[in-house]
């Protein structure tokens, strides 16, 4: 079992830039395959970015692809998502999530963290 804790996020004018940290407990952190959704008002959770459980592969959503980057730090038990080139339309409760698999549904996730709060105003 993991825990899961999101920071990071913050008010930030569009073209801004945040960095999103996910940190995780557990021994079998380096495991799992990583996720990262997001939830805007009214909207349904939907897929950002996603990372294997190495690092060496990554999957972005179209509206984000080319701005974020989703990275990891096994020994730190820390998931990263740098979000560069931020819109209003960013604007969204962050999560992230453990799972096996690198897939961008919800139900391929066990854990979720309680998501962090990103706006970014124009």
């Amino acid at each position: 079992q993991v825990q899961l804790v999101e920071s990071g996020g913050g008010l930030v004018q569009a073209g801004g830039s945040l960095r999103l940290s996910c940190a995780a407990s557990g021994r079998t952190f380096s495991s799992y395959d990583m996720g990262w959704f997001r939830q805007g008002p009214g909207k349904e959770r939907e897929f950002v970015a996603a990372i294997s459980w190495s690092g060496g592969s990554t999957y972005y959503a179209d509206s984000v692809k080319g701005r974020f980057t989703i990275s990891r730090d096994n020994a730190k038990n820390t998931v990263y998502l740098q979000m560069n080139s931020l819109k209003p339309e960013d604007t969204a409760v962050y999560y992230c999530a453990a799972g096996y698999g690198v897939v961008t549904t919800r139900k391929g996730y066990d854990y979720w963290g309680q998501g962090t709060q990103v706006t970014v105003s124009s």
